[in-house]
């Protein structure tokens, strides 16, 4: 099936530092890719894969599970990591819980997480029948382009796929047992104003995770997909000083600045 336009991942070659980039349940990289060519304007390495099942049509989804997702962020992530000195993973949604699983699991190789929206846990009472549902019914309406900023679009399916769904619920459980594991520093941005993930899942997130170096910046002006909403510069310039803040000396090699160490420590 051929990938809707505008779907196709992305990567770009760039400086020691790699980021990761990771959409969202039935979405694609498009709602990643303004973010992610900020990245690499700025010299870094940077990856957007595409997830199965994933920017085609809601049936190709259908047939895929988490385990899939995360097998192809996992094997972004290890791809960055055997060409840079550093990786962090940059992610809205349903990647966040991705994001997290890949954090407990990879340890101190994964350098640190910008987290938007991330979804850890169902907000609808109605999932608990998506093991029986899912059987009688193929899809319900979909959950893309939540957005408040006019005339945005977010390129996503228009349905959403009951047994992705149900598998979607299982990552949920799978990574809110992980959480304590997640050790790195974490950038976690959220909207009040958020019709598909509510702020109890950036609660969760913060409450169980182990890290202690954790901002918290709220997207006051946006909804569910604040990558491509009012606050996708806040988000932008939040991502790139907390990367900043901890590969400095990387940072300024990938730009090919020259300054002493005095300079780096003032």
């Amino acid at each position: 099936m051929p990938l809707m336009p505008g779907a196709e991942p992305y990567r770009r070659e760039g400086g020691p530092v790699g980021v990761l980039f990771v959409h969202g349940f039935t979405g694609s990289p498009q709602s990643m890719r303004p973010w992610a060519e900020e990245f690499a304007a700025a010299g870094y390495t940077v990856s957007l894969p595409l997830l199965p099942g994933h920017g085609t049509r809601w049936q190709d989804m259908q047939v895929t599970r988490w385990e899939d997702w995360y097998a192809e962020v996992d094997r972004a992530f290890r791809e960055l990591a055997e060409n840079c000195e550093q990786v962090f993973v940059c992610a809205l949604s349903m990647g966040g819980a991705l994001a997290l699983r890949l954090a407990a699991r990879h340890g101190s190789a994964l350098a640190g997480l910008v987290l938007v929206n991330p979804s850890v846990r169902s907000d609808n009472p109605a999932s608990v029948l998506l093991p029986v549902i899912r059987h009688l019914v193929p899809s319900l309406p979909g959950v893309a382009n939540d957005i408040a900023k006019p005339g945005t679009h977010e390129l996503g399916y228009d349905r959403t796929p009951l047994h992705a769904a149900w598998s979607l619920s299982r990552l949920w459980r799978t990574v809110q047992a992980e959480l304590p594991d997640v050790r790195q520093p974490v950038l976690l941005l959220h909207s009040p104003q958020d019709h598909v993930v509510s702020p109890a899942n950036s609660e969760l997130v913060l409450a169980r995770i182990s890290s202690t170096d954790v901002t918290e910046l709220l997207c006051e002006r946006s909804y569910h997909v604040a990558t491509l909403d009012h606050d996708a510069g806040l988000i932008v310039e939040s991502s790139l000083d907390f990367v900043r803040r901890l590969t400095p000396a990387a940072v300024v090699e990938a730009r090919g600045v020259d300054v002493s160490a005095e300079d780096l420590l003032s």
